[in-house]
């Protein structure tokens, strides 16, 4: 059994489309794949996705990212309730969002978003931030509750395994994982990539391997004993930055 990763596949692209459409069926029938979100805010895709990647794959392991979430506009479900929908059609595809083991390794999902632990977001990013707007949470929840919301339900998980693990979340665990090259004309994003408390919790279960997404930017990073692992698929115009290949992580 081998085990692959990849993100951020943004399947409202057709070139993404064709990706994973591509991916073989002979091959991986025996393997998991960890999805680290951002698949689709359309709910129709997002299932049309699980079920292409349930065929290949004889396990696949998924948290939402923050493009899943969306909602777009004011009226229906907030994104809370858009959570439970995409529960409901992970479950229907039969999608790994809980922990699993498999021999001597444990799979280990953590759910997260951003509370600015990585700066204070400026002007221009609270202007041009997709998820200000895309995104609706209910009015007495601001980025930082919504953060501990989604940390807090990793915590029945949180505990010590012999196996070797593997966990994985869409958002940033540390900042130090953003590459020394990232310009810093670019950096004005960096408060709404993920969060510290994730890191915390990486620590407390022991991983050897964290698997995440968010911020297309491919990467592979040993810390202190755990290995970290970006391999974001990415936007079609994102080659030079996310190499647009399945990973094998284990």
């Amino acid at each position: 059994m081998h085990i692959y990763a990849v993100s951020d596949l943004h399947m409202e692209y057709k070139e993404n489309r064709c990706w994973v459409k591509d991916l073989p069926y002979a091959g991986l029938r025996e393997d998991v794949l960890i999805l680290a979100g951002d698949v689709a805010a359309d709910l129709n895709l997002l299932e049309e996705t699980f079920r292409e990647l349930k065929r290949k794959f004889l396990h696949v392991h998924y948290v939402p990212g923050n493009h899943d979430l969306w909602v777009k506009g004011t009226a229906g479900p907030d994104s809370l309730e858009k959570l439970k929908q995409v529960r409901a059609v992970a479950a229907t595809c039969r999608i790994g969002m809980e922990p699993a083991d498999y021999g001597n390794v444990s799979i280990i999902p953590l759910f997260a978003w951003y509370d600015y632990s990585f700066g204070e977001p400026n002007a221009r990013l609270l202007e041009i931030w997709s998820d200000y707007y895309a995104c609706r949470w209910p009015a007495d929840m601001d980025e930082i509750q919504i953060t501990r919301l989604f940390i807090e339900m990793n915590r029945e998980h949180l505990h010590k395994r012999d196996n070797l693990v593997i966990s994985f979340s869409h958002f940033l665990p540390r900042i130090d994982l953003m590459p020394s090259y990232i310009p810093p004309e670019k950096r004005g994003i960096y408060p709404v990539l993920g969060t510290a408390l994730l890191d915390n919790q990486i620590r407390y279960i022991q991983a050897d391997i964290h698997v995440f997404g968010h911020t297309h930017v491919n990467t592979v990073a040993a810390i202190d004993g755990v290995t970290y692992i970006n391999n974001a698929l990415g936007y079609p115009h994102e080659k030079r930055i996310s190499a647009r290949e399945l990973r094998r992580i284990f």
